[in-house]
């Protein structure tokens, strides 16, 4: 366990992995670094992988008041410069992607490359609602009303439909898992991200970007990665069929392909 200590407390990180290239993975709202550990070993034998938890996630300082979103785009600088990481590709997820984008924005001389999945120029109102429902259900503090009002939006029919037992046993964990002190954090993550706005500055992203939507995204629909593609010169957008907001659960194969072929080949010119 390796933590970076700031002013505002410690950040969690890990590293695996020492490959010649660096990949830096930004969790989603609800995500913390352990939510990578099933691609963990295979994501290493091609890069290094670098983890990191947000604070008011997984094992990072939880906070006492609200924040916006420049919080965690300070702590993302701050793990950056810490382990002198340079010509790195950034990915970001659902709430990482925000931040992700909002990095490069103001920081592509570091990146060789950004990866931004199921996720959003700007928290539109309807966004925003699904958010306010989100607190809602987080302010009871129990997590079976929690995971009722989460999940269902989160993950696709078909594979609601194929993975019950993975689900019920999801919303057991939540259960025994998450205490009042991680709900309060949640909900700080949420209210964090209602201000999200990155529309006047994607066009000074300037590495090869790779945008990551699903055809079943029902918290960041396929029009909200249309918008990124068309507004971030030098980018490629990519659906996943037949999935939902959590493509990298849902369709890990097809997901990480993405990124490792992007990473390979992404930027790169080819005569024919």
């Amino acid at each position: 366990m390796a933590y970076l200590e700031t002013v505002r407390g410690k950040i969690y990180y890990e590293i695996h992995g020492d490959g010649a290239e660096t990949l830096l993975i930004l969790n989603g709202i609800m995500m913390s670094s352990s939510s990578w550990g099933p691609f963990v070993e295979t994501l290493k034998e091609h890069t290094k992988v670098v983890l990191m938890d947000f604070y008011d996630q997984g094992k990072s300082t939880y906070l006492d008041g609200p924040y916006d979103q420049t919080l965690q785009v300070e702590a993302v600088k701050d793990v950056v410069a810490f382990l002198a990481l340079k010509n790195f590709t950034l990915l970001g997820i659902s709430y990482g992607g925000e931040i992700a984008m909002q990095f490069a924005a103001e920081n592509s001389e570091c990146l060789k490359q950004l990866i931004l999945a199921n996720t959003t120029d700007y928290t539109d109102l309807q966004l925003k609602a699904i958010g306010d429902n989100w607190v809602h259900a987080a302010e009871t503090c129990d997590g079976g009303k929690f995971f009722k009002a989460t999940i269902p939006t989160i993950y696709s029919r078909a594979f609601y439909e194929a993975h019950k037992e993975w689900l019920d046993a999801r919303e057991v964990m939540f259960s025994n898992l998450f205490k009042k002190p991680w709900y309060d954090g949640f909900m700080r993550l949420v209210v964090s991200a209602e201000t999200h706005d990155a529309r006047e500055v994607l066009n000074q992203i300037s590495v090869p970007t790779l945008i990551i939507g699903a055809d079943g995204d029902l918290i960041t629909p396929i029009d909200r990665q249309e918008s990124l593609s068309k507004a971030i010169k030098n980018s490629e957008l990519v659906v996943i069929k037949d999935c939902g907001h959590a493509s990298m659960y849902e369709k890990p194969n097809a997901f990480f392909a993405l990124v490792i072929g992007f990473m390979k080949f992404g930027g790169k010119t080819f005569t024919i």
